[in-house]
């Protein structure tokens, strides 16, 4: 009864004490690495693969090391916040293989006036439950539609203004999108000819107009 007695204390502590170094060296600069093409924002598990147990992520979040912008999601408090903080929690919150979309991407690129009620995310897959405020678009992408802004993944200009077009956006709202992103150099008649082609239907109609217009 003692040997058993005694190699179960053993074990405990073994554990323990493996639990006790795994808390006491979290890995900032593994951390600093995952938060740096994320303008300084990061998951509660995206802390945890770098090391950081629930209890000192709360620790350093009350000592103001870390700012906890929403549940489940923080920021270094050496990044600035961003203006686009609630697409972060969003984008975060569905996951790294969601994509900004439709008009919350137009907003990023500054290329409306609108103000969207919901924010927009496409993922690969249907979400496995509703998320408030947010409005889940489902599709696939081919990997040139797809690009990085403001530490953001967000979909091309192309193919929001398609993607915009398709789900009914009004069409002088499209048309204003198409001709001040080719204003700005932020696309070309070329990429919106080869999205038109792509997608037909209403985007191609919508894209050819715009397009006529800037002759």
């Amino acid at each position: 009864m003692k040997a058993i007695i005694g190699y179960n204390v053993c074990k405990s502590l073994a554990i323990y004490e493996g639990l006790a170094h795994n808390m006491s060296s979290p890995n900032f600069n593994t951390l600093y690495e995952i938060t740096e093409g994320q303008a300084g924002y990061f998951t509660a598990r995206q802390a945890g693969e770098a090391g950081y147990s629930w209890e000192r992520l709360s620790y350093y979040a009350k000592t103001g090391r870390f700012q906890r912008v929403s549940h489940g999601i923080y920021r270094l408090v050496h990044f600035p916040s961003s203006p686009f903080e609630d697409l972060y929690i969003s984008w975060l919150r569905t996951g790294l293989d969601s994509v900004i979309s439709h008009e919350s991407a137009l907003s990023i690129y500054d290329l409306s006036d609108i103000i969207p009620s919901e924010i927009h995310i496409t993922v690969p897959r249907t979400a496995s439950r509703r998320r408030r405020g947010i409005r889940l678009h489902t599709n696939r992408f081919k990997p040139e539609d797809v690009t990085w802004r403001e530490g953001l993944k967000v979909t091309t200009v192309p193919r929001t203004i398609a993607d915009v077009a398709a789900t009914g956006l009004a069409k002088e709202f499209v048309h204003q999108a198409i001709q001040q992103a080719i204003q700005r150099g932020l696309t070309d008649r070329d990429a919106l000819l080869e999205m038109a082609s792509r997608r037909g239907g209403r985007p191609s109609r919508l894209i050819a107009e715009a397009l006529a217009e800037e002759r």
